[in-house]
């Protein structure tokens, strides 16, 4: 990992964003999984999702999440999906708004795509003990 990329500002916003977004804990977890293959990736992400994309004015936090979510349900990203969900209720989507993400999705994804989020919106939903 290069350390002069983490002392931009882009770097150092971005971190601040995904720490806001992502929690403490999951951030941590990926910068101590951090190693000679995967550093520049870690960097990267940082700089560019969080602290570009992530930072832009257009969107607020929470209508972002909302986009995300749909776009993870729609190219069957589970992982990042369930990551997303602790992130959406960080940036105060409810539960409710999620209910109808995933009912919308069925139209556009389909329902099989729909089912599946459902079933993964609902595990990380009872563990956080929003259900």
């Amino acid at each position: 990992m290069n350390n002069d990329e983490k002392k931009t500002e882009t770097y150092k916003t971005g971190m601040v964003n995904r720490r806001k977004v992502l929690g403490d804990k999951h951030v941590d977890r990926a910068l101590e999984s951090s190693n000679e293959f995967n550093g520049a990736f870690q960097v990267f992400i940082t700089r560019y999702a969080w602290g570009n994309i992530w930072d832009r004015p257009g969107l607020d936090q929470k209508t972002r999440s909302l986009m995300t979510l749909s776009m993870l349900i729609a190219l069957g990203h589970d992982t990042e999906f369930e990551m997303h969900i602790r992130a959406a209720i960080n940036n105060g989507v409810t539960v409710e708004e999620i209910k109808e993400l995933l009912m919308h999705s069925a139209l556009y994804c389909g329902l099989p795509a729909a089912n599946h989020g459902f079933k993964l919106a609902e595990g990380v939903l009872k563990e956080l003990g929003k259900l």
